[in-house]
């Protein structure tokens, strides 16, 4: 009960960030994307603020605690290899935010809006989960 409870709070300020960010609003993260038209750049600030808060406060965090509050151990990746099943899906994802101006969490904060287009991609984002679950029982 205490993990749910926990993980709902981040969630829901996770959420609060991205609407006050801007990143919920399509159009700004296509500006953002388009580097030869329009350009906003301030998306790159939201971006700067959140990758400095979370160097410092990730190291300050694994540096005075031995293990996570609500787990026995951290979770760390330890596979560090670049491998094409990597880029091939990290290039598919730019592409998908590109054409849709969401990102997975964007989007289903933009659900609580009830227009179209969040919705849309975040179907269209659990089709292609599916589709990827589907295919793994022939690697």
């Amino acid at each position: 009960m205490k993990k749910n409870i926990t993980s709902f709070i981040v969630g829901l300020i996770f959420a609060l960030g991205l609407g006050i960010s801007g990143m919920t609003q399509p159009l700004k993260v296509m500006g953002f994307l388009d580097i030869t038209g329009a350009f906003d750049p301030s998306l790159l600030f939201v971006m700067i603020g959140a990758i400095a808060f979370h160097f410092v406060s990730y190291r300050l965090i694994r540096k005075k605690n031995k293990s996570p509050l609500l787990q026995k151990e951290w979770m760390v990746p330890t596979n560090k290899k670049i491998t094409p099943a990597l880029i091939i899906g990290s290039f598919i994802f730019g592409i998908g935010w590109a054409l849709g101006g969401f990102c997975p969490g964007p989007a289903l904060t933009g659900l609580a809006s009830f227009e179209i287009r969040p919705a849309v991609f975040v179907l269209s984002m659990i089709g292609g989960m599916l589709l990827f679950n589907s295919t793994k029982r022939f690697h």
